[in-house]
């Protein structure tokens, strides 16, 4: 399992493949790690790593991960958004492709607003996203599903300090993708590819917003996870988008 740490964070992460670079995070929640892939809705670690150099890593403190660093309070976002892209700097990767599901659609948008420049195209998938009619879904399932199992692990923290942390993730920001504005994502230039979901964690509208906002975008048919020959089209849609935008420089 390698690393890469700077400071006092240390994030855990693997590849597969070879090629142009395409960052890949498993969904979860702030439990998003590694070990999630197997029980996605598709492999993209399995999918793609024939077709590019897939890199995947636990999230800082997910449970039942490997990485981890302090509850950076003041900005949750820009934080994952650090470790995201000071892993990419470890492993000598100028440009990359970035593909994200559940909390990933908030790390992708955030990584193109800190990094235009470097995230050659990105596909959101299953987004998380506020939902009005239960706004506290995601908070919720920090305060009651992460940090629970996080806490006993972590002496110096309390349960105020992750009350602030979710607050500033999930209340700060109650619209939207919680990590961006809607006028960022107008200006958005980078091409995306949107997945649509509508669960609990990951409502149809806020892909729908996306869509409707982001002014180089693509969408896929809604529903696509069902039959299989209809997912199968979908994650040949996603590797055709990705593949239209590949560079030569292979992201170095």
């Amino acid at each position: 399992m390698p690393f890469y740490q700077r400071g006092d964070v240390r994030i855990r992460y693997e590849e597969a493949g070879s090629g142009f670079p395409l960052l890949v995070t498993p969904g979860g929640g702030l439990n998003s790690r590694v070990s999630n892939w197997p029980t996605a809705v598709f492999n993209a670690m399995e999918e793609f790593k024939n077709d590019f150099r897939c890199i995947t890593m636990d999230q800082r403190n997910a449970n039942g991960g490997d990485s981890s660093g302090p509850v950076p309070v003041d900005d949750p976002w820009g934080a994952f958004a650090d470790d995201q892209l000071g892993l990419m700097d470890h492993l000598g990767i100028r440009e990359f492709f970035f593909m994200g599901y559940c909390i990933g659609g908030c790390f992708g948008l955030k990584l193109i607003e800190r990094a235009p420049e470097r995230v050659v195209a990105a596909v959101i998938c299953q987004t998380v996203g506020h939902r009005p009619d239960d706004p506290d879904v995601m908070y919720r399932s920090g305060k009651d599903v992460w940090a629970p199992e996080l806490l006993p692990r972590r002496p110096d923290l309390t349960m105020a300090t992750i009350e602030a942390y979710l607050h500033n993730l999930y209340r700060k920001r109650p619209d939207f993708v919680y990590s961006v504005s809607r006028e960022f994502t107008r200006s958005c230039r980078t091409p995306l590819l949107v997945l649509p979901d509508d669960t609990a964690a990951h409502p149809y509208q806020t892909s729908m917003d996306i869509i409707e906002l982001a002014p180089n975008v693509e969408a896929t048919p809604y529903p696509w996870r069902e039959p299989p020959e209809l997912k199968a089209k979908t994650i040949d849609q996603v590797r055709r988008f990705l593949r239209a935008h590949e560079r030569v420089t292979a992201g170095q």
